[in-house]
Order: structure tokens, then C-alpha cells, then sequence
């Protein structure tokens, strides 16, 4: 034991048993005595003395154990005390813990309480706001309403009283006129207001339904029922749809019509071959110093002029000497070329003979020709020259040739050709009109840019799929017994909506393609009014394969059906997002179906991610059709409705076999044909692709071995794969020489280790020893072997597995393709300079670089600002930041990036020239930065280029009013509607004083201000701009047509008159009627005249007065001379038509109602109601056959009628008609559709004339609310497909322009 100090330290804690806190231990104030002297003894070295006292001993012990019990006293005392302690202490813990508890408890509840009371609050106050806004909104239009009441009470007062006077004049007039014999009619009517006469009591014609008070717009009933802007689904069922886009004259069908062309116009031949400017020179040796001159000084020049408009320039020449061992390529290239320059002295040769007689004698309009006719005194013409020129003088006609009649120096002559070609090109083949092509960079950029605003897209990627489908169509291969699949692919586009994509499967090369292209080609024959957007996937990596690029090209298109396609975004991710909804937009207001086709949709880059919208549910007038690889097919598209290609079966095996021998002059033997029938039954050698090379290889004249060798190797071959590889070695065999082998391998490896393909300019710069006769000839021989083809100037494989051919065969399956990837990046680094940058070196140079890993160097190419320039400006937004991001530079030091090299290129600029340009690109990089979200970083270089602009041209400058609408468009984005409202204000003033009030520029800065103030709620100021700016568009439409229209109605009227020249024939009698129709679409009545005039007599020589054809040229010469108010004769064509229709087609036939409605209009526009009447009545009664008694034509129809009654006083006859049709109306179309409006403002007319004045004004009442709540068109909201006003109102008037989301 021990003293209670040495239980517990000082500072020590005591542990609380009962979970309590611990305290500090506490010395106990006890006093002890020393204990060493009653412990000595005890502790006492040594061994215990003997002899000592036992009484000692004794006394000491007793004294130990009384202290001890002392002791033991005190410390119990002190427990007590302490235990007694700690346990009250714990008491008043636990008390205190229990408070802290309800104390808790009640905050949380006041918590809870102060929550629930805030939202109450904030409720009250969000509902106080919203019961002003609804008092404010209904105050507002309670006073309209009384304003507008107040208005129709005071003036209707009045002007009752004056039309009762007039009224009654008019009745005594009448009376006067009848009296005296005269009919009466307005010959001032338009030929398509079919009811353009107001009722009256005395059924005369007035206006005061048009104008004074009453309303400031005409009715679209009883005066107006089918105005042009809002005509009916009638339209849509008549001969356009039937006939073809130009069977019938009719103006409302103008852009119907463009519509069409831009469909059609694929099969135009253009002016340029594959983008390229090929001049085929003919020459003799004595003008040899000409031509040499020419190609080494002038040519140059001219190629420069087009690859800086984004075109190739090619000199075609054949030497005289061996120009008779390549006759198949100078006909093929004297086809292709699009000048054709013949260089003459005294004498020529039996092959510049030849080339003159293909080329200026057989086909003298096909191209431009320039004749260099060299002249001394010395020399005369010999008798093959004269005679040659009378040829070529005796077949231009039309006087096209351009003679340049030269007798000095061989320098001044090739100047002189220089000149002339360099006229041609510029005027004729790239439509210049003279233009400076010095200023591209800011005029002919800027010009091209006007007509898209601010959308940026490339022309040859739209250049190269039309390529690809006019290849696919003009394949030869029509014996692959395609009929049946394009029957159920008709089957399935039918099929009721709603319909998920179409699956058209197969093997590589089973044919799928050539089955789409030619489905298309029948459709378009058929199905004029369906539009069609295809796009042709190309190998992997390559520019055609790109999804953002894809669907951006198919957004385009969607767009060019509108007035404005400036709403659409750069960004890669909502370019992917938008198009649906541009889809759905278009698909509500296009009277037709849309179809998408894609073909090879599985060579897309992560095509399941990309097309997800092929997964949504489609428009019910959209059907997509997309083609895949079997083996390549994503898992998610095997559920689709799926057409499979099967393999060729033996009969069509034969068929194309035996046309390619044909077309060789070769027949094969019996045992011969036979081995083929045994060797192609399995699935690899029954497809579209093996069996066409296998043809084309067999009977290759180029080839140097015999039919029967060709045939044995042939059929070793089990796959096309390694019948490509034998095509690759035949073809080198075939070659002259070991140098032409050569460049053979290196054309074919360039090829395939470029981006897009390599042109022909491209490879006579790397190959400057090989000659153009053996370039061309070696690529007619791989051209007929499928190996490659021409695309947009460039040559590319022609399908997947001959690049993969070429890549085994000659790369080592790949391993090579950097070395050749050098040479490409070599050559084009050589052609960049700060001057000059082609689409090809922007196309390639980066994306090689890429492919070779080289960020460095693919960053400084990025940073040629001129470089990113093309690039931006041709659309490749995405392409751009996807090499930013491969060099690892974000948004933010990309944009540092260029500026550093902008100031440095500023600090060369000092001529004008340069400024324009620094100016050009520093607009580019504020754009670019707009479009990747970076506002404030675009404003800088935006109001740089605005200043270079107003110092370097002028303030009122043109480009200046762009600097404007640029910067403006980025304050928008900014949101600072301030600034941008005063610059869209200065842009428009400029370009008001630049080009007129009516210019597209103009239109653009409108539409820029209206989308500017509907995002300010400023929906009145907003709804008259846009409506000034549709305006502008459709006269300029109508000047230039829309989406260069008039262009395409020249180019096809002129192709048409080359088919008129032969024999009488239906067909010739059709395009004559199709000829009519374009001159008359292009305000040439006239000549649209002469040519209907021709079609109805050669159709009533060939097919008999009473063909339905027939009728068709009589209907649209009565629409001629209706338009030139000969009412007579037209309404005796008319009759006849309708006579030959009656009885030649059935009672129900949609033809048939199109001759009796304008037949209709004629009569009533005569004065002859009584005449029109049954003609209505018959309309009327086919309608209700054709589409039902519940459809809104049919109410058309039934309003038509009313109109008629009222005009003869038949008002009883009227009512029920305009009853049944407003409900008609009301079911279908829904209680606030505009056609209702317009039927209750018919029957307002005719309670009016039949004195029920108050039932007159609450049906106008009625009438002029539907007419205040209808959504504006050109806000956006594009009228029901299901509508009889909406289905063609995109015929007529301008697209509505889209509504930005707010």
C-alpha cells in the first residue's frame, strides 16, 4: 500500500466509467507523517542484533498499524466524498445533455419552418409577377380590342351608307349596260386567282373588301380563294407531279420547276471535265515554235489563273509523230476538253486531220475552238490545208470559232493565243463576264461568299459526289438484273410511315452502288416533286468518308430549299445535332417525299456515333436508304428492313460477259464460255465487280497476252482481290519499257497514299520526263480495269478493293506508304507561299503530316495563315480543329497562336494588294473564333480587318458593310444588342448606297436586323424587315433565279433544242413541249410560243388528233395566250383540251381537273358564270372522288362553287356550300387555321349581302382574330404539310427563313 498522494499524478486524467468526460486529477490535502522512522527497523542492513528488546520491537509495530488505520479512514472518507461528486456531476450532465437535445429539436423545426415560409414567399412573389404580366397583357389587348372596335363601328357606319350609294349606281349602270347588250368582266383579274371577284348585291365587281378601312389585305375567299401565295392542294395533284416538272405552263411553277433542274442538272454536261480546264492543242511541225512557246511562257499563267479559282488547267498535246499510235486517247481527250486550239501554217498531217474533223467539224458547239492560222506571203496553202479550213469554215454555222490570224513573230503569235484562251476561260468556261480575276481574293471570293452568306462549304466535294453518280449512271453494266431490286425497293419507300432506314446489303463489289445510282436515275424520271439527297462514301480517311462533312453537305442541300441558308452553325457537334431538325423543317413545307441515300455507310468514320439520328423516328415524307458491307454492318442496323444483293446468277454472268465482248468486237468460244459458267458459282466469283473485271481482262486489247491465256490466268483467280493483283501485273507486262513500269507503280502508290487522290497537273510535276500520249494512255488502260477513275480532276481507286490491291502489290501491305507520303509532302511544301495557296495544298499537306506524325511540321503549316484560311473558308471547319487538337493546342493558344503570326505578317504588308489580304484574313480568324465560342477573342481581329478595310479601301466600301456584319454578328453572340444594332445599321446603309435598296446584300443585313430585334421582343420591327427582305429575295430570285435557276433553265432549253433536230417522234414532241415551258419560264413567250406551237403538230401527226398529249399542248398554249390576253383563243383550247381529256381519260383524273379549273377561271374572268358552273360542279365532284369528302381540297372546291353563286345572285346555293366547307376546314386543319379565317370572312361578305349586319361583323370579328393569332411565315413557322394552304408554299413564294431559338 500507499499513501492516496501516490494513487493519482497531478495532471494526470481520470477515466469517467460511466462514459462521462474526464477532469483533471487533484492533489488530496492529507498530512502524513514521515514513515522513515517507523520503517527504519524494517529496512535495517544487516542481520538482526541479538539480545535486543522485544518491548521495542513491539511498541513499533502497534504504532505502524494505528497510523495505518488512520489512514485507511481518511482515504474512505475522501472516496465517498469523490464518488458522491463525480455522480452528481453526471446527473447534471445528463440533464444538460438532454436540453442541448430539445434544444436541437426545436431549431430544426425552425429551420424547416423559415425553408417552407421562403418558398411560399418566393411563390407569392413569382405568381404577383405573372398576375401583373397577365393584367398588363389583358389591359393591352382590352384596349386593342376596344380601339379596334371603335374603329370597325365608326368606319363600317359610313362606309355601309357609301356602298349602299354606290351600290345603288352601280345596279342603275348595269341595267344600262345590259340593256344596251354588253357583258361585263374584269379582264384585269390574274390568271391564278381563281375567285379574285368581291360579292355585291347586284353581283358586279368592287373593292371594298381590298381597301378603304375595312382591311388592308384582299380575302382569300370570294375574291381571292386561290391567290398564288396560298394555293391549294389542287396543285399538287395536277400535271406537274403526273407529266414531269416542265409539262405544263404555268408562272406559279417557276420554282417548281428550278427545283427540278437542280435535280436534273447532274445530267447537264458542263463546260469543264472533272474540274478541270483541258486546252487539246493541235499542231503541225511548221507551228511547232508557237506551241512550244505557249507551254513553257504562257501556259503557266493561265494554270495559275484557274487553280487560283479552285480549278486544274491541263495542255493536251499529242506529238505529230506518234500521234497515229494513239488514236482511242485523242478522241477520248478531244471529247473531254473544253477548248480545242488548232495551230496551222501551209501544210498539216493525216492525224491533225483527223483531230480537226472530230474536233471542229463533227462537234463544233461541244467546246470553244481557237484556229491560229499562221500567214506569209511566201507561202501558200496547200491543197489538204484549204480544203480543211473550208470544212471547219462549213460547220461553224453559229460562227463560233475564234479565228487569230497572225504574220508575225513566233513570240506575238503564241501571245496571241495566250489571249484568246485566256478570254475563253475567263468568260465561257468559268462564266467571269470579264471580270478582273487579279481581285479573287476580295471580289470574286466575296462574290461567291454573297451568295451563301454566311454559310462556308466546299464546291468540290459537291463536285465529286455528282461525279460519282454520273459515273455510276453511265455504267454499262445494265445486264445485272437490277429491275427486281428496284421493284421492291419501290415497294418499301411505299410502305406506310413510320418507316425506319432501309438496308440494302451485300458483298464488296455485289453491285450496290451502280443499284442506287440507277434507283435514283428512274425516280427522278418518275417522281419529278421528290427530292433526293445522296451521298457517295469513299475509302477510309478520305475527305468523302468525314461524318461532320457528310452531314453538313446534306444540311446544305436541305438548306438550298430555302430563301436563306445563313442560320447554319460551324461547329462540328451542332452541325450533327441541327440536321433533324432541318430535316423536319423542310419535310413540312416540301409538297413532295425526301429521300436520303448514303451509300457505304459503314466506311464512316464511328458511323454508329455520328448517325444517330438514323435511329429517330423520320418525318412521315423522309425515307432513308443506306448501303453497308455484310461483314461490316453494325449489329444496332441488322434489325432494319433489309434488301440483300445476291450473287449474279449464271444467265447474267453471261450477259455481261458477252457485252463486254461486244464492245470489243470478241466473241468467245462454246468451251470458253463454259469454263466461265463452271468457275463463276461460288459467292466470291459471282459478284457485280469480279465478274465486270473478269470481263474487261479477258478482252483487254492492251493486254499482251492471247484471249485464251488471259481466260487460264483469269481463272485461277478466286476472289477479286487476286483477280486485282492480275490486272496490276498484266497491265505492267502490257507496258512498253521498264521507265513506264515504273511510273506506273509510283502514280498508283501516290494515289494511294494521298488524302483525296492526285491530279493530273500533279503527276507531270513529279514525273516531268513521262509524256502526256503515255500518261493518258496508261489511264485509259487502268480505267477500263476498274483500278482507278477521274473525280473532281483527281484520280482516285475505283473501289475499296483495288486501293487494298495496290497496297499489298506495291507497298507491302502499307509498310512503304511513308516514303511515299514524303514525296507528296515535299512537292506540295514547295508550293506554299504567303501569296498563293491551292485547295490541294490545304487538302493534303496537313493531312499528310498527320498520317507521318509530324506535329511540329504540321503546326507551322497550320500557322501558313493562308493555309487555315482555305481550309475555313471551304467548310473544313472541323477538319481544322482536329489537327489543332492532334498538335495539342486548346481553344485559347491556338487563337494566341495566330495572332502572333498575323502581327508578323502585318509587318510585310505595305501595298494595297497585301492589305486587302491581311485584311481577308484577319475577317477569317475573327470568324473562326466566333464559331468556336470565343466571342471576346473575335471582336479583336474582326475591328482590326474593319480599320484596314476603311483606311486601305474606302468607308463606304462594300467589304466594309462585310467588316460590319461580321463584327455585329459576334456582339450578337456577345449578347450586346447595342452595338450590334448600330453596325448591322451601318452595314445596311452601305450596302443600300453600294448596290440599290433590292440587292441580296441588302436582304441579308435585313433578315441579320429583324433575327437581331425578334431576340429583343421586338417582334413589330422584326416582322417588317423580314418581310421587306422576303421581298427583295423573291425579285431577286425572279432576276437570277433561285439557286442560280435561270442559268440551269438556259443550259437545259439549250440542250433540248440539240434533240429537236431529228425525225418527228413522240419524244421529239415532248421536248419540244418541255422547250416551250422553259422559254416560257424565262419571260420568252415568243419563242416558248413557236416551240408549243411545233409540239402540237408533230403530236397530231405521230399520235392522232385526240392523244392526251394533244391536250397537253393545247392546255399549255391556251395558258400561253392568257398570258398575252388573247381570251379567245385560249378559251378555245381549252375546250378542246378538255373535249380530248374527257374522253381519253377517266372522270376522276387529275388531268382532267386541271384543264376544268382554268377553263373555270377563263370563263369567269369572261363574265360567263353561267358556263363556269358545271365546270366548278365537275371540279368539285372529282375532288370528292380523288381525296374524299373530308379532305381541304375538296373545301376549296366547295368555296370555289359558293363564289359563283354569289357572283349570280345565287346566295341560297351559297351558304350550305360555305358552311360545309368551313366545317371541313375546322376538322381538318383545326378552328384557328388561316383557311378558316378566310371562309368566315366569305360568309361575313355574304351575311353582309344578304343584310344580316350583325352576323356579318361577329364572323369578320371571328375572321380578324384568326388572322391576328396566325404565326408569321417568315418567322419560322412553316405552315402543316396536312395543309391545303402550306402544301406548296415553297412553289410560290420564298421558304420561310428558319427562327433562330431564342
Amino acid at each position: 500500500m500507499g499513501t492516496a498522494s501516490s494513487l493519482v499524478s497531478p495532471g494526470e486524467v481520470i477515466e469517467d466509467g460511466y462514459g462521462g468526460e474526464g477532469g483533471e486529477a487533484c492533489e488530496i490535502p492529507v498530512e502524513v507523517k514521515p514513515k522513515a522512522r517507523l520503517l527504519r527497523s524494517s529496512f535495517r542492513r544487516g542481520p538482526r542484533v541479538i539480545g535486543a528488546s522485544f518491548k521495542s520491537t513491539g511498541s513499533v509495530d502497534l504504532e505502524y498499524a494505528a497510523e495505518y488505520e488512520r489512514l485507511r479512514k481518511e482515504y474512505e472518507i475522501f472516496r465517498v466524498s469523490k464518488n458522491n461528486e463525480i455522480s452528481s456531476m453526471q446527473k447534471k450532465e445528463a440533464k444538460l445533455d438532454e436540453e442541448n437535445k430539445r434544444l436541437r429539436a426545436e431549431l430544426q423545426a425552425l429551420q424547416k419552418t423559415y425553408q417552407k415560409i421562403l418558398r411560399e414567399k418566393e411563390s407569392a412573389l413569382e405568381a404577383k409577377y405573372q398576375a401583373m404580366e397577365r393584367a398588363a397583357t389583358f389591359e393591352h389587348d382590352r384596349d386593342k380590342v376596344k380601339r379596334q372596335f371603335k374603329i370597325f363601328r365608326e368606319t363600317k357606319e359610313k362606309e355601309i351608307q357609301d356602298l349602299l350609294r354606290a351600290k345603288r349606281d352601280l345596279e342603275s349602270k348595269l341595267q344600262q349596260l345590259q340593256a344596251q347588250g354588253i357583258q361585263v368582266y374584269d379582264p384585269n383579274d390574274s390568271d391564278s386567282d381563281d375567285n379574285q371577284t368581291t360579292v355585291t348585291a347586284a353581283g358586279t365587281q368592287c373593292e371594298y373588301w381590298t381597301g378603304g378601312v375595312l382591311g388592308s389585305e384582299p380575302s382569300m375567299g370570294s375574291m381571292m380563294q386561290l391567290q398564288q401565295t396560298f394555293r391549294g392542294p389542287e396543285f399538287a395533284h395536277s400535271l406537274i407531279d403526273i407529266e414531269g416538272p416542265f409539262a405544263n405552263v404555268s408562272r406559279d411553277d417557276w420554282d417548281a420547276a428550278v427545283a427540278s433542274l437542280l435535280q436534273v442538272s447532274p445530267h447537264v454536261p458542263q463546260a469543264l471535265w472533272s474540274n478541270t480546264v483541258r486546252c487539246y492543242l493541235i499542231s503541225t511541225q511548221e507551228t511547232k515554235a508557237e506551241l512550244d512557246i505557249f507551254i513553257k511562257k504562257h501556259s503557266p499563267v493561265l494554270r495559275r489563273l484557274c487553280e487560283g479559282l479552285g480549278h486544274f488547267y491541263l495542255n493536251v498535246c499529242f506529238p505529230e509523230d506518234t500521234a497515229a499510235s494513239y488514236a482511242v486517247e485523242r478522241k477520248q481527250e478531244i471529247e473531254r476538253s473544253s477548248v480545242c486550239v488548232l495551230l496551222v501554217k501551209s501544210t498539216v498531217s493525216s492525224s491533225v486531220v483527223e483531230d480537226c474533223e472530230e474536233a471542229f467539224v463533227k462537234n463544233p458547239d461541244g467546246h470553244p475552238l481557237v484556229l491560229y492560222l499562221r500567214t506569209e506571203e511566201d507561202h501558200n496553202l496547200t491543197g489538204p490545208t484549204r480544203q480543211l479550213l473550208e470544212r471547219v469554215n462549213a460547220a461553224d454555222k453559229a460562227a463560233k470559232v475564234k479565228v487569230v490570224d497572225h504574220s508575225g513573230s513566233a513570240e506575238d503569235g503564241a501571245y496571241l493565243i495566250y489571249a484568246q484562251l485566256e478570254k475563253v476561260i475567263k468568260q465561257e468556261l468559268l462564266g467571269l463576264e470579264g471580270a478582273d480575276v487579279d481581285s479573287k481574293d476580295s471580289g470574286i471570293e466575296e462574290g461567291r461568299e454573297e451568295d451563301s452568306g454566311d454559310v462556308l462549304w466546299d464546291l468540290h466535294d459537291e463536285q465529286e459526289q455528282i461525279e460519282s453518280y454520273q459515273q455510276a449512271c453511265s455504267s454499262t453494266n445494265s445486264q445485272l438484273g437490277f429491275q427486281k431490286y428496284i421493284d421492291r425497293l419501290n415497294d418499301m419507300i411505299a410502305a406506310p410511315p413510320p418507316t425506319p432506314p432501309l438496308l440494302v446489303s451485300g458483298g464488296p463489289g455485289s453491285g450496290k452502288s451502280l443499284l442506287l445510282s440507277k434507283w435514283i436515275e428512274l425516280q427522278q424520271k418518275q417522281s419529278p416533286n421528290t427530292l433526293f439527297l445522296y451521298h457517295f462514301v469513299g475509302r477510309p480517311l478520305s475527305t468523302s468518308s468525314e461524318p461532320v462533312l457528310i452531314i453538313k453537305r446534306l444540311t446544305v442541300k436541305l438548306l438550298q430549299h430555302f430563301w436563306s441558308i445563313s442560320g447554319l452553325s460551324m461547329e462540328p457537334s451542332k452541325i450533327l445535332e441541327e440536321f433533324p431538325r432541318w430535316l423536319e423543317r423542310l419535310s413540312a413545307r416540301h409538297q413532295g417525299n425526301i429521300i436520303i441515300i448514303i451509300d457505304s455507310i459503314d466506311q464512316i468514320q464511328q458511323a454508329e456515333r455520328h448517325m444517330k439520328w438514323l435511329i429517330d423516328p423520320l418525318p412521315v415524307n423522309v425515307r432513308v436508304v443506306v448501303s453497308v458491307n455484310v461483314e461490316t454492318c453494325p449489329q444496332a442496323w441488322r434489325l432494319w428492313p433489309t434488301l440483300h444483293l445476291d450473287p449474279l446468277s449464271p444467265r447474267e454472268v453471261r450477259s455481261v460477259v458477252n457485252a463486254e465482248c461486244q464492245t470489243m468486237d470478241l466473241k468467245l468460244a462454246k468451251d470458253q464460255e463454259k469454263k466461265l459458267e463452271r468457275h463463276c458459282r461460288s459467292a466470291s466469283t459471282c459478284n457485280a465487280l469480279y465478274v465486270t473485271l473478269l470481263a474487261r481482262m479477258i478482252t483487254s486489247s492492251s493486254s499482251c497476252w492471247s484471249l485464251e491465256k488471259s481466260l487460264e490466268q483469269c481463272l485461277q483467280c478466286q476472289d477479286t482481290m487476286s483477280l486485282y493483283r492480275l490486272a496490276l501485273k498484266m497491265t505492267l507486262n502490257s507496258l512498253n519499257n521498264d521507265r513506264e513500269r515504273h511510273v506506273m507503280r509510283e502514280i498508283l502508290c501516290l494515289v494511294c497514299a494521298s488524302h483525296n487522290g492526285v491530279s493530273e497537273s500533279e503527276v507531270q510535276d513529279l514525273f516531268p520526263e513521262l509524256e502526256l500520249s503515255v500518261l493518258s494512255s496508261l489511264l485509259y488502260c487502268l480505267n477500263r480495269l476498274c483500278i482507278v477513275t477521274l473525280r473532281c480532276g483527281l484520280f482516285r481507286f475505283h473501289h475499296l478493293q483495288a486501293w487494298e490491291a495496290v497496297r499489298l502489290e506495291f507497298l507491302g501491305g502499307g509498310s512503304s506508304s511513308a516514303t511515299y507520303r514524303e514525296k507528296l509532302i515535299h512537292y506540295f511544301s514547295q508550293q506554299l507561299s504567303h501569296d498563293r495557296v491551292t485547295w490541294r495544298v490545304a487538302d493534303e499537306l496537313p493531312w499528310l503530316l498527320q498520317q507521318q506524325e509530324d506535329r511540329t511540321k504540321l503546326q507551322l503549316s497550320l500557322l501558313n495563315l493562308f493555309v487555315s484560311q482555305n481550309l475555313y473558308k471551304r467548310g473544313h471547319f472541323s477538319e481544322l480543329l482536329a489537327y489543332w487538337q492532334y498538335v495539342g493546342k486548346d481553344k485559347n493558344s491556338m487563337a494566341a497562336e495566330y495572332f502572333d503570326s498575323l502581327k508578323h505578317y502585318e509587318k510585310s504588308c505595305e501595298s494595297e494588294d497585301s492589305m486587302t489580304k491581311l485584311a481577308n484574313l484577319y475577317e477569317t480568324l475573327g470568324r473562326f473564333l466566333k464559331d468556336l465560342g470565343l466571342p471576346s477573342q473575335a471582336v479583336a481581329p474582326l475591328q482590326r480587318s474593319l480599320e484596314i478595310r476603311e483606311t486601305a479601301l474606302d468607308p463606304d466600301h462594300p467589304s466594309v458593310a462585310r467588316s460590319l456584319h461580321q463584327l455585329a454578328g459576334v456582339y450578337v453572340q456577345w449578347k450586346k444588342y447595342g452595338n450590334a444594332e448600330q453596325l448591322y445599321k451601318q452595314a445596311l446603309e452601305i450596302s443600300e448606297n453600294a448596290y440599290g435598296a433590292e440587292h441580296a446584300s441588302v436582304a441579308r443585313e435585313l433578315e441579320s436586323l429583324a433575327m437581331l430585334y425578334q431576340k429583343q421582343n421586338k417582334y413589330e420591327q422584326a416582322e417588317k424587315l423580314r418581310k421587306r427582305s422576303v421581298k427583295i429575295r423573291q425579285k431577286t430570285a425572279r432576276q437570277k433565279g433561285h439557286m442560280y435557276g435561270f442559268t440551269l433553265l438556259r443550259r437545259r432549253a439549250l440542250q433540248l433544242e440539240e434533240l429537236t433536230l431529228g425525225k418527228d417522234s413522240a419524244d421529239s414532241a415532248k421536248t419540244l413541249n418541255e422547250l416551250g415551258v422553259l422559254y416560257y419560264l424565262q419571260n420568252n413567250l415568243d419563242a416558248a410560243k413557236v416551240f408549243l406551237t411545233r409540239s402540237l403538230e408533230m403530236r397530231q401527226r405521230v399520235l392522232g388528233p385526240d392523244h392526251p398529249d394533244c391536250a397537253q399542248s393545247l392546255n399549255n398554249l391556251a395558258a400561253l395566250h392568257t398570258e398575252r390576253r388573247e381570251y379567245e383563243t385560249a378559251e378555245d383550247m381549252y375546250e378542246r383540251a378538255l373535249d380530248i381529256r374527257k374522253r381519253a381519260l377517266s372522270p376522276d383524273h387529275p388531268s382532267l381537273a386541271y384543264t376544268l379549273k382554268h377553263l373555270a377561271m377563263l370563263y369567269k374572268r369572261r363574265g360567263k358564270l353561267e358556263k363556269a358552273v358545271p365546270l366548278y360542279e365537275l371540279s368539285l365532284e372529282i375532288r370528292e372522288k380523288s381525296f374524299g369528302p373530308k379532305h381541304p381540297s375538296v373545301a376549296t372546291a366547295l368555296v370555289n362553287l359558293a363564289v359563283i353563286y354569289c357572283q349570280l345572285k345565287k346566295h341560297n346555293d351559297a351558304l350550305p356550300l360555305y358552311e360545309r366547307a368551313l366545317k371541313v376546314y375546322e376538322d381538318s386543319l383545326g378552328r384557328s387555321h388561316p383557311r378558316v379565317g378566310e371562309t368566315l370572312k366569305n360568309l361575313a361578305v355574304l351575311s353582309y349581302e344578304e343584310g344580316d349586319f350583325e352576323n356579318a361583323a361577329e364572323l369578320y370579328k371571328r375572321a380578324m382574330e384568326i388572322k391576328e393569332a396566325e404565326p408569321s411565315l417568315v418567322c419560322g413557322n412553316a405552315p402543316s404539310r396536312h395543309s391545303s394552304s402550306g402544301d406548296t408554299f415553297s412553289l410560290r413564294g420564298p421558304a420561310p427563313l428558319p427562327q433562330a431559338p431564342r
